[in-house]
C-alpha cells in the first residue's frame, strides 16, 4: 500500500481484529505525545526515556509500509481512512474524531470530541491552523454523508471567538448543489457557544461522477 485507495476483501471480523489491536496502541502514542508535553521529570529521566522510545521505533521500522498508509476498502465499498490526521484510527496526530451522521442521507454529522495540549496555539487555546484541518474533515464529511463525496475546492473560515482546549462540538451539513458541486456548512463550539464557522465547495471527483446522478452542465 502506498498511500492510495486498496481494495483489500477483509472480513468484518478481521478489520474489528485489527481495529482492536491498532486502536489502543494508537491511543498509547497519543498519550506519550500528551506526555511528552506535559513531563516535569528529572533529565536523566528524559535521557533514559528518549532511549526507550529509540528502541520502539526501531522495532516498528523493521516492517512497514513503503508509503504512506492511504485507504483501504473491502466489498461493500466503505473505506477505513485509517491514516487520516482527524479521523485516523492508526494516526497518533488524529484526536480522533468519529462522526455520527443521520441515517436520512441529508449530509448532517456531528462529533464531540477533545483536544489537549498537543494542539494548543495561544496560551490554553486550540491553534486556528487545527481548527482548519477538522472543519475541512467535517465538511467532507458532510459531502460524503449525502452521496456527494469531493476534494476540497475552497474552505472559508471565521474565528468568532478564541477556541478553548478541552471538549468540544463540531457538526457539519450541506448547505447546497450544484452539477459536480456541493457546498457544505459547519462550525466548532466550546463551553461559550460556536467558535468557528466555515464553509466551503467540494468537487466530485471523476471516479464518482459516473455514480452520482448530478447535472454536469
Amino acid at each position: 500500500m502506498t498511500g492510495g485507495f486498496t481494495r483489500d476483501d477483509l472480513s468484518d471480523d478481521e478489520v474489528a481484529r485489527r481495529a482492536a489491536l491498532y486502536g489502543p496502541f494508537t491511543e498509547a502514542v497519543r498519550g506519550l505525545v500528551d506526555a511528552t508535553i506535559r513531563t516535569t521529570v528529572r533529565d536523566d529521566e528524559i535521557d533514559r526515556a528518549r532511549v526507550e522510545v529509540e528502541a520502539i521505533t526501531a522495532r516498528l521500522r523493521q516492517q512497514q509500509l513503503p508509503g504512506a498508509y492511504g485507504v483501504s476498502y473491502g466489498p461493500d465499498g466503505r473505506g477505513r481512512p485509517w491514516g487520516n490526521s482527524v479521523v485516523g484510527l492508526r494516526n497518533p496526530i488524529a484526536p480522533p474524531l468519529v462522526t455520527e451522521r443521520h441515517e436520512s442521507g441529508d449530509g448532517r454529522v456531528w462529533c464531540d470530541f477533545h483536544l489537549g495540549a498537543a494542539y494548543e496555539g495561544p496560551p490554553g487555546l486550540v491553534h486556528g491552523g487545527v481548527l482548519a484541518l477538522v472543519l475541512d474533515q467535517m465538511l467532507g464529511e458532510s459531502a460524503g454523508a449525502g452521496g456527494r463525496p469531493g476534494m476540497t475546492g475552497t474552505l472559508t473560515l471565521r474565528y468568532r471567538q478564541a477556541t478553548p482546549l478541552g471538549p468540544l462540538r463540531t457538526e457539519a451539513w450541506i448547505d447546497r448543489t450544484e452539477g459536480i458541486k456541493t457546498w457544505a456548512k459547519g462550525h466548532v463550539a466550546g463551553p461559550d457557544g460556536v467558535t468557528v464557522e466555515a464553509e466551503g465547495v467540494f468537487i466530485l471527483p471523476r471516479w464518482a461522477r459516473d455514480r452520482a446522478s448530478v447535472d454536469q452542465g
